[in-house]
């Protein structure tokens, strides 16, 4: 088989790199590709832009229209900075407390798998909405778009385990950060619009029908958060620390 290559010239070598470059380019688009719609489905089920509505409406229910708009707008410009902040430095924190990627990958697909669990159910808890206490206590606010609304609800603890998930280990690789961060900017936006629409989606789809719409996004977040542990779990047992 060796002689047959030395045989055929470097011409040869030139026709089987060109046959080959292509394959890996579209297994390179293709991986590309999986990274996005993982990306979008992890951060759009953390965020969870539809089941914001119902909370946000009720909390700012005794607020005009032009208050809730501007209390949306807060909200979700503070979430926005803090989740840049985690986007950007969180691969630096995680080095900085000595934490490995499969540990990170391990834990956060738990949290992420507990948080499915509360979608599934549709229940509430500290993972994806404000606590009792701290919606009695958001009651009396007349601006609430930091708390709760800027965090925990729409950067919560799911939220910014996701993002750490989806940018560490992938230090120095530009592309995947700005994916992140445009991915990031658009689910951003449609929470935007889902705040400011709370009413017409609370008419059209009423409580029963966002949480339907959330246990559906909660079996694909499980899915994908056993997928995490999983990952972290192989790297374990193969001896490659991250």
């Amino acid at each position: 088989m060796a002689l047959g290559c030395n045989a055929a010239g470097p011409g040869s070598h030139g026709a089987v790199a060109g046959r080959l470059r292509p394959g890996r380019a579209n297994a390179g688009k293709s991986l590309m590709n999986h990274f996005y719609l993982n990306a979008f489905l992890l951060l759009f089920v953390a965020i969870d832009p539809i089941g914001l509505a119902p909370m946000f409406a009720a909390l700012s229910s005794g607020s005009s229209r032009s208050q809730q708009r501007n209390m949306a707008i807060k909200g979700v410009t503070l979430a926005a900075f803090i989740l840049l902040v985690f986007t950007l430095a969180g691969d630096s924190l995680l080095h900085a407390l000595g934490i490995g990627l499969p540990a990170f990958r391990i834990a956060g697909g738990i949290l992420l798998f507990l948080l499915a669990i509360d979608m599934v159910f549709a229940r509430q808890s500290g993972l994806r909405s404000a606590t009792v206490r701290e919606q009695r206590e958001a009651e009396h606010k007349d601006d609430i778009s930091v708390f709760p609304l800027a965090f925990p609800l729409i950067a919560g603890p799911g939220a910014l385990t996701t993002v750490l998930l989806l940018t560490a280990g992938h230090r120095g690789e530009p592309l995947v950060l700005l994916a992140v961060l445009g991915i990031l900017a658009s689910i951003l936006l449609v929470t935007l619009l889902s705040l400011v629409s709370a009413a017409r989606i609370l008419a059209l789809l009423g409580e029963t029908g966002a949480n339907v719409v959330s246990r559906l996004l909660g079996l694909l977040l499980a899915a994908l958060a056993v997928q995490f542990v999983l990952d972290g779990v192989t790297v374990v047992l193969g001896g490659h620390p991250g």
